[in-house]
């Protein structure tokens, strides 16, 4: 008979009914005494109005009980009243802190509220201060430099800010041609102007001088870094509609990330807010002010965006309003190793508290290449200890690369670095600028420069010239020149590398097509500098024949009088208008100018 009664308080605590049941299992089991008729009276008055949860107890205390050997039908009747109190006074509000849970709850409830209500006005101010921004632009073809690849229209997002002009990004406006802008919930398109484009740090200011377009417009200030898994809201008009989009994530991470239109590394901040085509430009809106700029996502990854932070915005702004122009982001101009060997460091005679980088290579064009030499520790910048890692201390136990640290300079501006050579500690003071690479990353807003001699078409190597081999250029480019690209340093202002990069055939050239993609090294046994003095030197020409020094021991021989008449044959044969690029033009012009005065 025990053993029927465990069975039926378990059937009870998991059936629907198990009020009802509860309630025949305690009648069945109790004696008709006058002491069981009054716990039989009271039981049936919490049955009645007992939650599932108490009956549930009811279940493990009894279990237990049967379990001892002490299980009887006045310890069951004790816990039905006892439960049954409980529940009375929970229903009241009383006792086991329901109305401090309650009260707690109701506080959480008002201040989601009032977090939802700021989060709703920020979003109203962007409403009348994000623009959508239409965009022709027509990149160069660098392949046939002489012309340009068919135009293309794109959309982008932006928004204003005070002096009554517009933040987007430099790859929305990137070779543009035509520039349009369109407020929130206005049909007319107002033509814009470009200020200046900051392709490094993906950032661009546009100007609209129609009086109209500023009428209701709200301009929107410039906030903080936002901590980690702080909300921000991203504005702007992404694919798959006309209208503005409003979407919103927490911030994951804060650190120097690849930029990827200007190839370059600066800090950015990652988000769990979807980021697509036509978001770039938009604010990220955080406590009424701006916390970033919408510009990149992750390719593979679901809701991983990127914005550019405050810091950046503001560099730009900075340069552009003391210049006029954009003036670049600084740099050291050196290739640094981490140290976090112990055996490396030891060999550099640095101390167990000590902490820092060795440096590896330095950039010739660089203030630093007249101070520091290879082999050097760098110990602090500005006084900030540099990790083993190469990262400074950055907020609440973050930590960044100390290349942020170089990046944040204005141009001309000077840091002391601490270094350890030889194992003593010196002090420097270093000046900082922004530093060109050999091999340019990236020739936005700008036609290529081309020299074409007897069908022999000469290109200064760039980065953007390899991109025409495909989305996979690092492999399907030729290997020496994409290692060139990457790895060598100026040696001198101006340094260009100038590449044969292909012959448009003609009788004069016949037997040299094979020598394309190759280096040129010499002009008539001088090395060249630029496609400026390639230029020059051939022009200027005064012997019977012309000679270009290749890669790979290659040489290529002209007759000087008899190249100069077949170019201008195959210029016309190919309806190439000049046989010079308009940059070179100019400078040629420039020169005879000066010659003349």
């Amino acid at each position: 008979m025990l053993g029927s009664t465990v069975r039926t308080v378990r059937r009870v605590s998991s059936s629907s009914n198990h009020n009802v049941l509860l309630k025949e299992s305690i009648l069945k089991r109790f004696n008709n005494t006058s002491t069981d008729r009054i716990l039989i009276s009271k039981a049936n008055n919490y049955v009645s109005s007992s939650s599932s949860s108490s009956t549930t107890q009811i279940n493990k205390n009894n279990e237990t009980h049967l379990r001892n050997g002490e299980c009887c039908t006045t310890t069951l009747a004790s816990h039905v009243l006892r439960n049954s109190k409980n529940n009375r006074q929970r229903q009241r509000g009383g006792g086991g802190g329901g109305g401090v849970v309650r009260h707690q709850q109701q506080q959480k409830k008002t201040t989601t509220t009032d977090r939802e209500d700021k989060d709703r006005d920020a979003i109203e101010l962007a409403l009348d201060s994000v623009v959508k921004i239409f965009t022709v632009s027509s990149s160069p073809n660098y392949i046939l430099p002489w012309q340009n690849k068919s135009q293309r229209e794109s959309m982008g997002s932006g928004f204003v800010i005070p002096g009554r002009k517009i933040i987007t990004n430099a790859h929305v406006v990137a070779d543009h041609t035509f520039v349009l802008v369109r407020k929130h919930g206005s049909p007319t398109k107002y033509r814009a102007e470009v200020q200046a484009v900051g392709h490094e740090c993906d950032l661009a200011l546009l100007l609209v001088e129609s009086q109209d377009f500023w009428e209701g417009m709200n301009f929107l200030e410039l906030g903080d870094i936002p901590f980690l898994q702080q909300a921000v809201a991203v504005v702007g008009y992404p694919q798959g509609g006309d209208n503005i989009s409003v979407t919103k994530g927490v911030v994951s991470r804060v650190e120097p990330t690849q930029y990827v239109h200007g190839a370059t590394q600066l800090m950015a901040i990652q988000i769990d807010a979807a980021i697509n085509p036509g978001n770039s430009g938009g604010p990220a809106i955080m406590a009424n002010k701006v916390a970033g700029v919408a510009f990149q996502n992750l390719s593979g990854a679901e809701n991983i965006g990127y914005i550019i932070p405050v810091p950046v915005i503001k560099h730009f702004l900075d340069g552009v309003e003391e210049s006029g122009k954009y003036v670049g982001f600084c740099s050291l101009g050196l290739v640094c190793q981490p140290t976090e060997n112990v055996q490396l460091r030891n060999h550099f005679k640095m101390l167990p508290e000590m902490t820092g980088v060795l440096v590896s290579k330095i950039n010739p064009l660089s203030d630093a290449y007249k101070i520091l030499k290879k082999d050097d520790i760098i110990l602090t910048f500005d006084g900030v200890p540099i990790a083993n890692d190469g990262t400074v201390p950055f907020r609440n136990r973050e930590r960044i690369t100390f290349d942020y640290l170089v990046s944040m300079k204005k141009p001309n501006e000077t840091a002391v670095v601490k270094v350890l050579r030889d194992g003593k500690e010196c002090e420097f003071s270093i000046t900082l600028r922004p530093l060109q690479p050999l091999v340019p990353v990236h020739q936005f807003d700008k036609l290529p420069s081309y020299y074409i001699f007897a069908g022999l078409v000469f290109v200064p190597l760039t980065q953007p010239y390899l991109h025409e081999y495909g989305e996979d250029w690092y492999n399907t480019s030729p290997r020496r020149l994409c290692e060139r690209a990457l790895r060598e340093l100026p040696k001198k202002a101006g340094e260009q590398l100038v590449v044969l990069s292909q012959v448009l055939m003609d009788d004069i050239n016949a037997g040299y097509e094979r020598l394309a993609e190759l280096q040129v090294k010499k002009v008539n046994g001088v090395e060249i500098e630029n496609l400026k003095h390639l230029c020059q030197i051939v022009e200027t020409c005064s012997n019977e024949s012309v000679r270009f020094d290749l890669d790979d021991e290659r040489v290529i021989v002209l007759n000087y009088h008899l190249a100069k008449i077949a170019s201008s044959k195959i210029l016309r044969r190919h309806r190439i208008p000049s046989a010079k690029s308009d940059d070179l033009i100019d400078e040629q012009n420039s020169l005879e100018v000066g010659l003349a005065c």
